[in-house]
């Protein structure tokens, strides 16, 4: 039985982890230049963003995004801004990304 309690305490915490970055992607405007689910920038979209990218991947694009620019040739203008996130808002804006994924 504890073990189960215990998974549901790994369960919450993850999906408070997930809530809190798509607070996090609200806060920050990513809107302005990404969407998800049509709402928002369409020529940035974010659909399906956690099949196409790896977590680390995702934070290194938020972290990182000039590198991650050189790194895979993205030519898209104007290109994305670096952000200068507290690790938490990080760590939860990738936890939400990447739920993002094919159905």
């Amino acid at each position: 039985m504890f073990a189960l309690g215990v998974l549901f305490a790994v369960a919450a915490t993850a999906q408070d982890a997930v809530t809190r970055g798509e607070k996090v992607y609200a806060d920050q405007k990513c809107t302005v230049c990404h969407s998800i689910a049509g709402k928002g920038n369409a020529k940035g979209a974010l659909d399906e963003v956690g099949s196409r990218r790896s977590a680390d991947e995702i934070r290194a694009w938020i972290t990182d995004a000039k590198s991650m620019t050189a790194k895979t040739g993205a030519a898209r203008k104007p290109p994305m801004k670096m952000f200068t996130l507290p690790t938490e808002d990080v760590d939860a804006l990738v936890a939400y990304l990447q739920t993002l994924r094919k159905k």
